[in-house]
């Protein structure tokens, strides 16, 4: 049996002046709605505020800041982090990676720990990064350090060895253990472990 719409001779709906019309009102309503529908969407679905709290002991630096808010970093609170994180020896800032941070904010997650992340290295200057090379033969040539992706640690009371099986299991890039030196270094190249 042939339906009025399965045939070629089928004509396409009349458009009458109230029909365009009432299409002309929801079509106004549903946009002036959509921006506060949008924006109340994102704030329940967004992910939640990441903060971090890290100290610098060798400078004497400490924040804690929010660095990621209603689903987007937060250009000043990064500039605080570029500044902490920079290299202790020039000065020099460097914008640091922030899925670097991201993998701090997760491992203190993971770890759940209150208490600050100790830096012991963040970015490193390539002058900086050549002067330890000269000074030990554990410092690659191109450190990951020198492009704000790498970050040496420590966390007051809890082991090296344990935040390092926590970096481990999170799979997020490279994992080096120090212990004698009590750090771990972090970083958001390949995974890959030492």
């Amino acid at each position: 049996m042939n339906r009025p719409h399965d045939t070629d001779t089928a004509q396409p709906p009349v458009l009458t002046k109230r029909r365009f019309l009432k299409q002309l009102v929801c079509g106004s309503l549903l946009a002036a709605t959509t921006p506060s529908i949008a924006k109340a969407a994102l704030r329940h679905y967004a992910p939640p505020p990441r903060t971090l709290a890290l100290l610098r002991p060798h400078t004497g630096d400490a924040i804690q800041v929010t660095y990621f808010d209603q689903g987007r970093y937060l250009d000043n609170a990064l500039s605080e982090v570029d500044y902490l994180l920079r290299d202790s020896h020039t000065d020099e800032l460097h914008p640091i990676d922030p899925a670097l941070l991201d993998q701090l904010y997760d491992l203190s997650q993971w770890l759940g720990i209150s208490q600050p992340i100790e830096v012991v290295s963040g970015y490193r200057s390539p002058f900086t990064n050549a002067q330890l090379r000269r000074q030990s033969h554990g410092v690659a040539k191109h450190s990951l350090h020198m492009e704000g992706r790498a970050i040496d640690i420590r966390i007051e009371g809890v082991p090296t060895a344990v935040i390092r099986q926590a970096a481990v299991a999170m799979q997020r890039g490279g994992v080096g253990y120090y212990p004698h030196a009590d750090f771990v270094h972090l970083d958001t190249g390949d995974i890959r472990l030492w």
